[in-house]
């Protein structure tokens, strides 16, 4: 799904909060991980339950969802506490998957029902942080434009002081007392948060802090709920140890929760995709396997020493079990990876991507060029693929083609040297 099918949606709409009155429209809960989440449990209770209909609780009490969310929110089960654990963290977001008109909801009783209205988008949502953000950021712009008080911002965004930045919060407060059943400052404090901050980082610029201006600008990692900090754990490593063992010693926390959930969902993803347009074939087509189901989700690049990508579907590729365990992974030996094949899989990916990037395959849009050129700088320790225009594959194949090369010819003359020492 791209730029312009997410704004053909929102086109659609009209979000001026001067005549919906709606207060809910996003909430402090509203990041950018938590909708993807949120989306994703949905997709996964309608899709596992063959249900058209559910509830909030009927999200939060299923089984996916109490196996991710206990440990990523660091919440009880949500069978043995008060529904109000969990409100504020499935109620808020579906609230706004409702506001912007992807589900609906009616009342029945004391609660509500709510139905898909636009599955694509959902699923677009639920794939990933960097798609629900990019709807994020252009669903709040439309409603601050549909409502008049863009203006604001865009102001904001120019000058970047604290007068400006005190006139935009102010008047936000304003209009949201006036348009809305919010009467306290205090809540639209809180709030402003979420609707500033997510367009601060988009733009590149400052935002709030603890109520004030920023001092530096916005980052990702700042609109997550669950932040990352690889650069923090690996910061500490040792050197003589690799960086999965220093993984495996730090101690757990939600974050950790957090990123094995983004891997599994990746890979449940791409294999659900893989089985219903691709009929459960391999991505990396050899005449002696084509046959065999492709059941293995293959990381490129190893999880445990590129954790900052291992949640990229563009860093997975759907194998058999004996491309997997004989030849990707020598000997069954996950720990270790074939460098050939790595080149073969990274050939087959980018064909693979390309295909569903240009329409020209079955299925959804699921890929992003930039999180390609991010595996590939990650994975093979350089910048060059950033120097790859939008689209050009085989510009991206030419640097693949080129770095296994030079990277064999000396793996070749350090063994012709160690023949000549020995």
């Amino acid at each position: 799904m791209n730029h312009q099918t997410i704004k053909a949606f929102l086109d659609a709409h009209d979000y001026d909060i001067r005549k919906t009155h709606n207060a809910r429209w996003i909430d402090q809960k509203c990041t950018m991980d938590v909708v993807c989440l949120v989306s994703d449990c949905i997709m996964e209770y309608t899709t596992e339950k063959d249900q058209a209909a559910f509830t909030v609780k009927d999200i939060w009490y299923n089984d996916y969802t109490v196996e991710n969310v206990q440990q990523i929110f660091s919440k009880p089960d949500p069978a043995k506490k008060a529904s109000n654990e969990y409100d504020k963290y499935f109620g808020q977001p579906i609230k706004l998957l409702d506001a912007a008109g992807i589900i609906h909801g009616e009342k029945n009783g004391q609660r509500f029902v709510y139905t898909i209205v636009d599955a694509k988008l959902l699923s677009f949502i639920s794939l990933r942080e960097r798609n629900s953000g990019q709807f994020l950021c252009m669903y709040i712009e439309k409603v601050l434009k549909d409502s008049g008080i863009y203006g604001l911002f865009e102001t904001f965004f120019k000058k970047q002081d604290k007068d400006s930045f005190k006139r935009l919060k102010d008047g936000y407060t304003a209009f949201t007392i006036a348009h809305t059943p919010i009467n306290g400052a205090t809540e639209c404090g809180r709030i402003f948060t979420k609707v500033l901050n997510p367009l601060a980082c988009h733009y590149k610029k400052k935002g709030t802090e603890r109520g004030h201006l920023s001092r530096h600008r916005i980052t990702q990692n700042e609109i997550l709920y669950n932040r990352r900090n690889w650069r923090d754990i690996l910061s500490d490593k040792p050197k003589d140890i690799t960086r999965g063992e220093h993984a495996d010693n730090c101690p757990k926390t939600p974050e950790d929760s957090m990123t094995a959930y983004r891997i599994q969902r990746a890979k449940k993803n791409l294999r659900r995709i893989n089985d219903r347009y691709r009929n459960g074939r391999t991505e990396l087509y050899e005449e002696r396997h084509c046959m065999d189901p492709a059941t293995q989700m293959h990381h490129i690049f190893p999880a445990h020493a590129f954790p900052s990508i291992a949640d990229y579907m563009e860093n997975l590729i759907a194998l058999t079990p004996t491309q997997h365990f004989t030849y990707a992974h020598p000997n069954n030996n996950t720990q270790y990876i074939n460098r050939d094949y790595q080149y073969l899989c990274l050939v087959a990916k980018t064909g693979a991507i390309r295909e569903n990037l240009l329409g020209n395959g079955p299925g959804p849009v699921i890929y992003d060029f930039a999180s390609l050129q991010e595996v590939l700088n990650t994975g093979l320790g350089t910048q060059e693929f950033l120097d790859v225009e939008e689209m050009d594959f085989e510009g991206v194949l030419d640097k693949i083609e080129s770095y296994y090369t030079k990277t064999n010819v000396m793996r070749r003359m350090e063994g012709t040297r160690c023949d000549d020492a020995g």
